[in-house]
């Protein structure tokens, strides 16, 4: 198995400025524009890619992921929860308020695994932080 088996999420948006807005300020990141993966879907695809080491993306500790506002696909709460790593999750859990989002459960210990705090974003979707 490789050192990651998670290569690849996707957070599905209805408002992508909206969204975009959220994950940079709560994560304090700037994320990148992505082109459309084929011509085709230029016209009912907008992306944002998360940061991340893309060339060596199989090898590093995480996943790639991005935002995607996409005709046919809806924001949401599902059955796939995306943790992102933090220094200190209450960190990130103490922005995600004050940037339209909803504060689901503060920074709880999970035990030898570090901690964690879950929030619902901009878009209904429910997202994780996780810290040692």
């Amino acid at each position: 198995m490789k050192p990651n088996a998670v290569v690849w999420f996707e957070i599905y948006v209805t408002d992508m400025e909206r969204a975009k807005k959220f994950y940079e300020a709560v994560l304090n990141i700037t994320m990148e524009k992505m082109p459309p993966p084929t011509e085709e879907m230029g016209s009912e695809m907008e992306m944002w890619s998360f940061p991340s080491d893309k060339e060596d993306a199989m090898n590093s500790y995480g996943a790639c992921g991005m935002l995607v506002k996409m005709e046919g696909f809806t924001a949401g709460t599902g059955g796939t929860l995306v943790y992102f790593a933090s220094e200190d999750c209450a960190v990130e859990a103490s922005r995600v308020v004050e940037n339209g989002g909803t504060l689901i459960k503060e920074k709880m210990s999970i035990g030898e695994h570090g901690s964690i705090s879950l929030a619902q974003d901009t878009e209904g979707n429910m997202i994780g932080f996780h810290s040692m």
